[in-house]
């Protein structure tokens, strides 16, 4: 059986918070007034490479777990990452990041979303899209 929306949210909120991902990257999952998965990161300067800038990979774990949370908000199983691709636009130094997604189509083995990261003011970094396969395993 379907979970509403509002209960699929709160299963991922749950199911990101044991991530220790989470703790590492110091990320906060939210479901905003639109109902798709935002991710904010502040700034962390471990995760700068040797030219001061946020490393690209770093850029590129905020685009797909926007992908993923805003994909999964549509199945009641298991989803997994079967391509992304990250286009880096900008070089990002000393702020907090924000990755938002939405959702392009959901299939019954498919789906595919498009995401962006934002820097503090406002100016995209790095868009990127994602093709999610949907397994059968349940949540």
């Amino acid at each position: 059986m379907r979970n509403s929306f509002n209960e699929q949210a709160k299963l991922l909120e749950k199911f990101f918070d044991k991530a220790p991902m989470k703790r590492a990257f110091g990320m906060e999952l939210s479901f905003n007034d639109d109902g798709q998965a935002v991710f904010d990161m502040p700034y962390n300067p471990n995760f700068d490479h040797s030219l001061g800038g946020v490393h690209g990979g770093v850029i590129a774990t905020l685009l797909d777990n926007a992908g993923w949370f805003n994909v999964a908000l549509h199945y009641d199983f298991w989803v997994a990452t079967a391509d992304l691709h990250v286009q880096l636009l900008e070089s990002v130094n000393g702020s907090a990041l924000r990755a938002t997604g939405q959702v392009i189509r959901t299939g019954k083995k498919l789906a595919v979303a498009r995401m962006e990261v934002q820097d503090t003011n406002g100016r995209i970094v790095a868009i990127g899209s994602g093709t999610f396969s949907v397994t059968s395993v349940p949540f």
